[in-house]
């Protein structure tokens, strides 16, 4: 699957590295990172970039590599202002949208955030047709992605959204919904990911912004957190796009499979290894790293507890594979919470589950609300009486 009608601009392949070398819990592969970047960095003369990166993670400044740079990025500019300026004086405005897109594609390639943005602008102008508007909206939209940037992420996918309904076509509606899942899957908003990526899954063009791989495996994480066990197992687990790369990544099938086969001491493992190997080493899923791994287990306790009336906690630490000790601290922690509908039965050793009842659930709710209504009355009863 792959599509050059979008160039990979900026080149996101850059902020992985930067955030892998920003993250003190990868340090196994820093040096890795390190000079996977600095040979984009040298391939593609990123004077802007080069001198941000070597601030920000303290490696050395070579300043005769810099300047080497810099004079390239100076010639190369001074190259397209040129075709620039011939466009206006004796091209039309296609020439002229053409020519100021370049050069705001050459200010996204070297990594100069604030000149790149001021030139899609100026582009954005000076361009007529819909389809390229939104194109242009796209590139604004990675340059958020590369700089972790979510108020331009987010404001520029409304637009492109506006755009798309005055008459988008197919496939800038199917590009939209992978940046906007990729957007939700970074701010938590899990279900609303899960949903986007599933709906792309047999469409997905996007390559600008990872892999097909990278793809499916942010599908299968979003939906293992966000849908219920008869969507996971039709949408993710049987999806043939799924199946026809989840061997590929390491430890998810086990992951997904395990959950849904109800073999939880598998699970665990599965889920240890995909928190150390996935969530660790993602920009966009870092930060709910400790809120996935939570919910995850929640998931895998209360599908288990959904079978039984009651189960020993002998039973239950031996289906995860942990110690009862374990088992009784993190439920507590989730019944206290009010996550899990059980109750633990310490002289027995027993957990009990408690099924709610939508019937006694309403009647609850109904008592409540009388119970207020009594208050009112009664507290005007009395200023009626004064």
């Amino acid at each position: 699957m792959v599509d050059t009608s979008i160039p990979k601009l900026p080149n996101l392949d850059l902020a992985h590295y930067r955030f892998i070398l920003n993250n003190s819990k990868t340090l196994e592969y820093h040096e890795e990172a390190k000079i996977k970047l600095l040979s984009v960095i040298e391939e593609n003369n990123m004077a802007p970039f080069y001198q941000l990166i070597t601030d920000e993670v303290k490696i050395p400044l070579d300043k005769a590599l810099l300047a080497k740079y810099q004079e390239i990025n100076k010639k190369e500019l001074q190259e397209l202002d040129e075709k620039l300026q011939d466009a206006e004086k004796n091209l039309g405005e296609t020439e002229i949208s053409d020519a100021l897109l370049a050069k705001a594609e050459y200010f996204s390639k070297i990594g100069d955030k604030e000149k790149a943005l001021a030139a899609y602008r100026v582009a954005l102008d000076k361009t007529a047709g819909l389809g390229s508007r939104i194109d242009i909206i796209f590139s604004f939209v990675r340059i958020g992605f590369f700089f972790n940037d979510n108020d331009i992420i987010s404001r520029m996918i409304e637009r492109a959204k506006s755009l798309i309904e005055e008459g988008g076509d197919w496939d800038r509606r199917n590009r939209l919904k992978v940046y906007e899942g990729i957007y939700r899957l970074s701010i938590r908003d899990f279900k609303t990911a899960a949903n986007l990526f599933l709906d792309t899954l047999s469409t997905f063009m996007s390559t600008e912004l990872m892999d097909y791989k990278d793809f499916v495996k942010y599908a299968v994480l979003a939906g293992a957190i966000s849908l219920n066990r008869v969507d996971l197992k039709k949408k993710v687990i049987d999806a043939p796009e799924v199946l026809e790369v989840l061997h590929e990544i390491p430890h998810l099938g086990e992951f997904i499979n395990s959950l849904y086969n109800c073999a939880y001491s598998k699970f665990f493992e599965a889920l240890a290894d995909v928190e150390r190997n996935h969530l660790r080493t993602s920009r966009y899923l870092f930060s709910h790293l400790r809120y996935y791994v939570r919910e995850m287990r929640i998931i895998a306790y209360a599908q288990l507890l959904e079978s039984y009336r009651s189960l020993t906690m002998e039973s239950m630490a031996n289906a995860f594979g942990v110690s009862e000790e374990f088992i009784d601290n993190d439920l507590s922690k989730f019944i206290a919470a009010g996550r899990l509908n059980c109750v633990i039965d310490k002289v027995n050793g027993i957990v009990e589950t408690n099924r709610p009842d939508a019937k006694n659930a309403q009647y609850q709710q109904t008592i409540k609300q009388g119970d207020i209504l009594l208050n009112r009355i009664q507290k005007l009863s009395r200023v009626i009486n004064v």
